[in-house]
């Protein structure tokens, strides 16, 4: 991991001097033919105007209250906005077209501070909180009523192991699926879980952002589950579901780099989930619930549940960087690749995986620093969402002890003992918001694999 420390400090001191102001300027939601198309204007003074969008199609749309839709469109926009702002890190964030709470505000400073931890991790910006921005707004609460009785689940699809997991588990449930900008592998789970419709958004990046990118502004990642939160809770809402669903497992909590509390994976963890659930309930006030059925399981369990599943094998993908490319591939040279590799190594047979990947990535010499990066013998984990230190060295252990080779192996049983004091298929992550019949439908399901 590069990461470019003083002369990106001082390009965020100079892009806040010259760039002092950010504005939310505007939002709308209208109602076209096929899809309800949310809008949004945000400013840059003296460098970029921006003007992103949404659509949601409206095969299952039920509920369409128009000033609860304005209000939802609102509050996606604050997520929104991140994509933009972090161009300049301006100093003061204007919001001319809605109200916050003091509150609220703080809510958000967090969010906006913590979800681009990253960000500021490998940009080499040093910056505290309370000096992070300053979001200036009409200081009054604003809550929209609404009437809401919904029934079934929302459950947000991917394409890699984890929602395949969830389909799984879920697929005797009342269920609409859903999917933002969705990719043929997430499309190919569905159906083989036997759905063939879901709720489709379609998310555009604004080209002026791309090309600041190429000019040279700060760019890096952003907290892209805040806003799948924020969307699925208006997508909810129009198809009248109850609960959202999504395949966050408790691994996601492990902080990336190591002593500190940043966090690739920050709007995946439990506490993102508990914060967005308590602002629902004070601010978004439908009775929806918003949890991951995957929270009491850890990355290693969520595999072994995986390898059961042989019809998703071959459709699967997780790889971001294969994800660019048609089709969606496996590269076989990336974190993620190697992670997904290892962490199903244990429960899967060396010819299994190299019919999914095309190659034992265990062969790979090349893959040796990211190995080491997965095991905790760096200072970061790569960023990538990826399981803990202990899953992976776990992972690992078992796999040498079923027999399987390659030179990663060797290296491991060369320089590191094997770690198996603790079984990780049989551990249980108290700590999570799954409503008592779906946790039983989560422990049925793995009674069938671990005695």
């Amino acid at each position: 991991m590069i990461v470019v420390k003083n002369m990106n400090q001082e390009r965020f001191l100079e892009f806040r001097k010259q760039y002092p102001n950010f504005f939310f300027k505007q939002y709308e939601i209208e109602e076209c033919e096929e899809y309800f198309e949310l809008r949004y204007w945000f400013s840059i003074p003296h460098l970029a105007d921006f003007h992103p969008n949404l659509k949601i199609y409206k095969e299952q749309v039920k509920n369409k209250n128009q000033e609860y839709l304005e209000y939802l469109t609102y509050q996606i926009g604050l997520i929104e906005l991140l994509s933009y702002w972090k161009c300049t890190c301006s100093p003061n964030i204007y919001i001319e077209c809605g109200s916050l709470t003091k509150e609220q505000k703080d809510w958000f400073l967090k969010l906006y501070y913590w979800g681009l931890g990253e960000f500021r991790y490998v940009n080499g910006i040093d910056s505290e909180m309370e000096n992070w921005v300053v979001i200036h707004a009409e200081e009054k609460e604003r809550i929209v009523p609404v009437d809401f009785q919904g029934t079934g689940n929302l459950v947000a699809i991917g394409g890699g192991k984890d929602s395949a997991v969830s389909l799984e588990i879920l697929k005797n449930e009342d269920n609409t699926c859903f999917m933002i900008n969705p990719k043929v592998p997430g499309i190919e789970c569905m159906k083989e879980a036997h759905y063939h419709s879901y709720l489709k958004v379609e998310r555009k990046i604004d080209s002026r952002l791309l090309e600041l990118n190429q000019e040279g502004y700060l760019n890096g990642h952003t907290p892209f589950s805040a806003l799948v939160a924020f969307v699925s809770y208006l997508c909810a809402y129009m198809t009248n579901r109850k609960y959202i669903i999504l395949s966050n497992e408790g691994s996601a909590n492990e902080a990336t780099v190591l002593g500190t509390n940043i966090n690739h994976q920050y709007s995946k963890t439990y506490e993102f989930e508990d914060d967005f659930n308590r602002y629902a309930s004070q601010y978004l006030k439908a009775d929806i619930h918003y949890f991951s059925m995957l929270r009491c399981l850890n990355e290693l369990q969520i595999a072994m549940l995986f390898s059961h599943y042989k019809q998703y094998h071959s459709i699967f993908k997780s790889c971001n960087v294969g994800s660019k490319e048609v089709p969606w591939r496996w590269c076989c040279n990336c974190p993620k690749c190697l992670f997904v590799f290892i962490i199903l190594s244990p429960f899967l047979k060396s010819e299994e995986l190299i019919e999914i990947f095309g190659e034992n990535l265990y062969e790979k010499e090349s893959l040796l620093p990211t190995f080491l990066e997965l095991l905790g013998y760096k200072d970061t984990k790569p960023f990538e969402c990826v399981g803990t230190y202990e899953e992976v060295r776990f992972a690992v252990s078992i796999a040498l002890e079923k027999g399987m080779k390659g030179f990663l192996l060797e290296y491991y049983q060369k320089h590191y003992p094997l770690e198996k004091e603790i079984d990780y298929r049989k551990s249980f992550n108290e700590e999570h918001h799954i409503p008592d019949f779906y946790l039983n439908l989560v422990k049925e399901e793995l009674k069938k694999y671990v005695s």
